[in-house]
């Protein structure tokens, strides 16, 4: 392959990226309109992270969801009386406290998913199986390229 054809696949590979965000921007506020929650939506990327992340200090969580500490700070309060979220002393250091998800968190998180797929699945309901297995196929790969343990993005 030249040069000129790996920086065309690049810049297409970009463009196809930028294409899933926004269509899953797209779906995002779709779902936000076909679900009524009481939950602001930053409850559920809060929880959501924990599930991913495992027990965070408050500063990374804040960090990860792009908010303010105190943002967070108040976010984490209203998940500590729903139960949903812990503060537990960090194992590194004594002083210091991490922040974990409690099994009714995840199981509040697991309702909400399901709630979300079923608001949602009336707009996909015509979906032939070999779409179907391509919206597989593409959570397969995002999935992968995403997921928390894989680090920094290979450069």
């Amino acid at each position: 392959m030249t040069g000129h054809s790996r920086a065309a696949d690049e810049r297409e590979t970009e463009v196809l990226i930028g294409e899933l965000v926004s269509s899953a921007h797209r779906l995002t506020r779709l779902a936000a309109q076909a679900l009524v929650d009481p939950q602001n939506p930053a409850v559920w990327r809060t929880v959501s992270a924990l599930r991913s992340l495992g027990p965070t200090r408050l500063g990374e969580l804040a960090r990860q969801s792009r908010v303010t500490q105190p943002t967070m700070t108040k976010i984490v309060q209203h998940l500590v009386e729903l139960d949903w979220v812990t503060r537990v002393a960090d194992p590194d250091d004594a002083r210091a406290q991490v922040l974990d998800v409690t099994e009714s968190g995840i199981s509040a998180l697991g309702e909400w998913r399901t709630a979300l797929a079923r608001s949602l699945a009336p707009y996909f309901a015509d979906l032939s199986s070999e779409d179907a297995r391509v919206i597989e196929r593409t959570l397969e790969i995002v999935n992968e390229r995403t997921s928390v343990d894989r680090g920094t993005a290979p450069r």
